[in-house]
């Protein structure tokens, strides 16, 4: 009997695009789990700080998955104070769902460096992994990290909803030349990010006069 499931994708979505939605549509159908939640992180602890507040990278992706209910947002990250390291966030939805099933997708870059996670070894104890890559996305682990992986390989997506972590899942998917970096320095330039991101977003981003 399949125990609940819960997908969650992280990121700082900033700004939310078309790139992020289509790659989380195409692990949706993949995984076929109860719910996918979009992870926006409040204060990343890998990289520079975004360039929209937590509050308003948390309003674009509110707009833009305000009209798909197979999707929702969750704020922890943003609400918690201090750095947003996933295993404390992993730990937070273990304790609220001690049962479900529950799924973290990752890009193979991220996959490629996991070692510098904060406590990455207690990553797959709370959760199963699913490693997300694209066209041209090469594997590049290193040999503590590739053993812990290929120790909870997976064949097929149902298996994961069978038990709550552990089991590492590779999906490839088709990904769309979108990036918000792209993005960023077109605002910058004072061109249009139409058709890049939702209009309710591009609107948002007008509004708040972000990235110019």
């Amino acid at each position: 009997m399949s125990v609940p499931s819960i997908v969650i994708l992280g990121g700082t979505f900033d700004p939310v695009h078309f790139g992020h939605l289509r790659a989380a549509e195409e692990i949706r159908e993949t995984l076929d789990m109860d719910e996918f939640r979009f992870l926006p992180c409040g204060q990343p602890p890998h990289r520079d700080a975004p360039h929209a507040s937590a509050s308003q990278r948390l309003e674009m992706l509110r707009l833009a998955l305000a009209d798909w209910p197979d999707f929702t947002v969750d704020d922890r990250e943003v609400l918690r104070q201090g750095p947003s390291y996933m295993v404390d966030t992993l730990s937070d939805f273990r304790t609220e769902y001690p049962d479900a099933a529950l799924v973290l997708v990752i890009g193979q870059d991220a996959a490629n460096s996991l070692d510098h996670w904060h406590r990455w070894r207690a990553l797959p104890g709370l959760a199963h992994l699913v490693i997300m890559s694209r066209h041209g996305d090469t594997a590049r682990y290193p040999k503590a990290v590739e053993d812990v992986l290929l120790a909870g390989k997976a064949d097929r997506p149902r298996s994961l909803a069978d038990s709550p972590a552990g089991r590492v899942l590779n999906v490839a998917i088709d990904s769309l030349p979108v990036s918000a970096s792209a993005i960023r320095a077109l605002i910058s330039s004072g061109r249009s990010a139409r058709f890049l991101v939702p209009d309710p977003v591009l609107r948002y981003i007008q509004q708040q006069g972000l990235y110019g």
